[in-house]
């Protein structure tokens, strides 16, 4: 569950994994379609077409720094338009001290964008109020991505409802730094500008000792959307837009030792394939 890349460890922390149930993320994902890529097989899907997918966690360790990317969904939400995603109880913080990031041992919070399951461990319920989870990290969210969602929040009913207990209680604390799209976190890690799932969606680049990686978020839910660039999700803020990023992110990182780590899906390398890409590992 990790991988390096130079002197920074990134390690994976899964909230749930599930395999298939994609059709209201990916409606164009049949299992007829998955299946006339055979490359997914086995590691991004089954043999019988159906999608692998995780809400997880990336945390990455510099010399100087343990960041955690996206927080999943979080225990004891509610209003969330997913039935499932409801009064979690999962053993989240648990695992994440497990594999050795005690909440308090991260120091940074990075939100490539603020929906439902990238905001949920922000916080935590504790005796009927929303407090930080991480108490001694700044949470960083893009400037863009944060005036969208507080100026619009209140159009939809779970927009409002994950806006006013995973995002509003870190700036009401004064932990919110809000940055540009296209800023630098530290001297490994730098941000790139990937609109499109939603205003302000930022993806994650990390360069140490001559070795590359991207975190990509949700540029792409699933590596199928490498084969299929115009498969944009139900979930995203401007389809169009996000198609046009998928192309120009993946054809930047086509062909080149960069190993790309997905918000959904394990990481690989991109490569072109035709005109458009796919994922190897």
């Amino acid at each position: 569950m990790s991988w390096t890349v130079g002197r920074v460890k990134l390690t994976k922390i899964v909230e749930i994994a599930s395999t298939g149930g994609t059709r209201f993320i990916l409606p164009q994902a049949t299992t007829d379609e998955v299946q006339k890529l055979p490359w997914l097989v086995p590691v991004y899907a089954s043999a019988e077409g159906r999608l692998k997918l995780s809400v997880q966690s990336w945390i990455i360790e510099t010399p100087t720094r343990k960041i955690i990317v996206d927080t999943c969904i979080g225990n004891n939400k509610q209003g969330r338009s997913v039935p499932v995603w409801n009064n979690l109880d999962k053993p989240f913080l648990n695992d994440l001290a497990a594999a050795g990031y005690p909440a308090d041992s991260i120091d940074t919070v990075l939100c490539t964008h603020l929906h439902v399951d990238h905001v949920g461990w922000n916080t935590k319920l504790v005796d009927g109020q929303w407090v930080p989870t991480f108490p001694n990290a700044r949470y960083i969210f893009g400037k863009d991505e944060y005036d969208y969602w507080a100026t619009h929040s209140h159009q939809r009913d779970e927009h409002k409802a994950v806006f006013e207990d995973s995002v509003q209680p870190i700036v009401a604390q004064g932990l919110a730094d809000l940055v540009a799209s296209d800023g630098r976190i530290s001297d490994e890690i730098s941000l790139i500008p990937t609109p499109g799932h939603s205003p302000g969606h930022m993806s994650v680049l990390i360069r140490s000792d001559g070795e590359e990686a991207l975190l990509t978020g949700d540029v792409a839910h699933h590596p199928c959307q490498m084969a299929r660039l115009e498969w944009s999700s139900t979930a995203d803020y401007d389809p169009v837009q996000s198609a046009r990023t998928r192309r120009d992110l993946f054809s930047r990182f086509a062909d080149t030792p960069t190993l790309v780590f997905g918000g959904h899906f394990d990481p690989g390398r991109i490569v072109r394939d035709g005109d458009a890409f796919k994922m190897v590992t």
